[in-house]
């Protein structure tokens, strides 16, 4: 791991990224928000509707390869980086990942996200 980096642990701080810069593609989701100068952070968040718990090691892996390869040089300086898993990211070729990656953290920098998710309302359940 490069020493410029560190690892997103609290949970408050992923609820915190989420309000943040959303860029989705293919393989994956990256979130960025500024994180008051606490240097380039990073967080890695895979859901078991991806697949059993080899499945989600997996491709936590290899997203934590991706960022430490990709954000010393391409990341926001002082923001939070976090990358959600999506369905097809396990199957997806480690370059091509990588070419995305690099696609939105570049779209991330000139802070251009995709459109904010709209909340989900749940009627309630009862009648």
């Amino acid at each position: 791991m490069h020493p410029s980096l560190s690892v997103i642990r609290k949970r408050s701080d992923f609820l915190a990224a989420n309000r943040g810069l959303r860029v989705a593609r293919p393989g994956f989701v990256l979130l960025a928000r500024p994180n008051d100068g606490q240097g380039k952070r990073y967080g890695i968040t895979v859901t078991k509707k991806i697949g059993n718990a080899v499945v989600r090691n997996r491709m936590k892996r290899r997203f934590r390869e991706l960022l430490w390869a990709a954000l010393p040089e391409a990341g926001l300086p002082d923001h939070d980086h976090i990358l959600i898993g999506r369905e097809g990211g396990v199957e997806r070729d480690f370059a091509l990942l990588r070419a995305e990656l690099a696609a939105a953290l570049s779209r991330a920098a000139e802070g251009k996200g995709d459109r904010p998710r709209t909340p989900r309302y749940h009627r309630s359940r009862r009648a």
